[in-house]
């Protein structure tokens, strides 16, 4: 379990900045809308993420770390939906990966990332 310097202002993005963001987020570079079931309230949720899509792959930023409640729904369900750029697509797969270099995500993903200690990422391929 790794926290980032982002972790104290989750509460605070979730509360305020998500409803903002979420309906850009399926159109704009660099994120996507994601679709998940709660693993205990079975609830399904939609969030804003910053994913990049390599192929049939989609490699998500954990701004949060793998500690945030979306990664452990998404991880224990074994699959999520994602609207990137209006396409939707079935995601299954989903593997927890550590990079610390960062080499996984685009460059000015890499030097934020370094700035908030982000070194962990969420890979998951197409259907």
């Amino acid at each position: 379990m790794a926290r980032t310097r982002m972790w104290p202002l989750r509460h605070v993005v979730t509360r305020y900045l998500n409803p903002l963001i979420r309906p850009l987020a399926g159109w704009l570079p660099g994120f996507g809308v994601l679709t998940f079931r709660g693993r205990r309230t079975n609830r399904t949720y939609r969030i804003p993420v910053n994913v990049f899509r390599r192929s049939d792959e989609f490699l998500f930023v954990l701004t949060y770390g793998s500690d945030a409640e979306w990664v452990k729904n998404v991880l224990a369900a074994g699959e999520a939906s994602i609207r990137v750029r209006a396409t939707s697509y079935h995601l299954v797969d989903p593997e927890l990966l550590v990079d610390p270099s960062r080499h996984l995500a685009p460059l000015p993903v890499r030097l934020i990332g370094r700035l908030d200690n982000v070194t962990e990422f969420l890979r998951m391929r197409r259907s």
